[in-house]
């Protein structure tokens, strides 16, 4: 039958996309492609520009799913998911990209952000040869943490309580953790609280595995997302944010590690958080690969 391609199918195609990344995956993320709970956690985002979502292009062997191109949350960014033994499919997928899922600046021009992982050398010479410039500030790293067997008991320090949302699903105090968190000034809009109900609209987002630590005011102060994949038993975290006024005293380590601890619990053997802050670094994450970006206007 051969290879064809067609357009994303949503909400059809999100279920065969996570199928595909959940069977190809290989330890270490050696494979390159996106986690299964990054492509959920994509769907979650507030921000997702949903309108464009028939624009992702899926290629297939015989029925069977072997390429996606796609953007984030909004056009201009491209991102690469390939079958190990369809690696030729390259160039037509960013022939594809350049064409379909460009973005364009306030003057109307067209750009395109191709993430490349820094050990695929085949992706990266032909994004050379069209004249695109590496971008490092836009770099996406992947870091991994070895999930111990016996994990002792988070404590966080006094007056504080570690609860997940299946406990406390306040989702005012989560707007605030998450607006604040991210570096937002002031209180959160309260028109943006339908975004914080999308993040948890996605089929495999657990409640008991978003943790939060809670101050003695009641206030939710550090929050971490963590996804469980049960199919290669690995971990994603994220988002993560923690309340400026409430930083340097070890609670976002609390929430990471009592999320990655609860992910341990249900069969996880490693932890993937797409940062190399040295944040993650102590708490004993370690970097794979980055995921460069290389940028090309036309």
């Amino acid at each position: 039958m051969g290879t064809e391609h067609r357009q994303y199918r949503s909400p059809d195609d999100f279920m065969l996309v996570g199928h595909f990344l959940i069977s190809h995956f290989q330890p270490g993320n050696r494979d390159g492609n996106w986690l299964q709970p990054t492509w959920e956690y994509m769907h979650s985002l507030p921000y997702l520009d949903e309108s464009s979502l028939d624009k992702i292009r899926i290629w297939e062997d015989s029925g069977e799913i072997v390429a996606v191109v796609h953007y984030e949350s909004r056009l201009g960014e491209v991102f690469f998911q390939i079958h190990p033994k369809h690696t030729h499919l390259k160039q037509d997928m960013l022939d594809y990209a350049e064409n379909h899922l460009y973005g364009e600046t306030e003057t109307g021009n067209r750009f395109v952000r191709a993430f490349v992982n820094d050990f695929d050398f085949e992706l990266e010479t032909l994004v050379k040869s069209r004249g695109y410039e590496m971008a490092e500030q836009y770099a996406r790293p992947i870091s991994e943490f070895q999930i111990p067997q016996k994990f002792p008991p988070v404590e966080p320090p006094e007056g504080f309580h570690i609860k997940s949302l299946a406990d406390d699903n306040d989702l005012m105090k989560i707007h605030r953790v998450l607006w604040r968190g991210f570096d937002h000034s002031g209180e959160p809009p309260a028109e943006e609280i339908e975004g914080r109900k999308k993040m948890q609209s996605t089929p495999n987002f657990r409640k008991d595995l978003t943790i939060v630590v809670e101050a003695p005011s009641g206030d939710f102060v550090s929050f971490c997302g963590t996804w469980y994949e049960s199919v290669n038993k690995i971990a994603y975290v994220e988002p993560v944010a923690t309340d400026p006024d409430f930083r340097r005293m070890g609670l976002g380590k609390v929430a990471v590690l009592e999320g990655i601890r609860r992910c341990g619990a249900l069969g996880a053997a490693v932890a993937f958080v797409g940062s190399d802050l040295d944040f993650y670094k102590s708490i004993g994450f370690t970097k794979r690969f980055d995921s460069k970006c290389w940028i090309k206007h036309f």
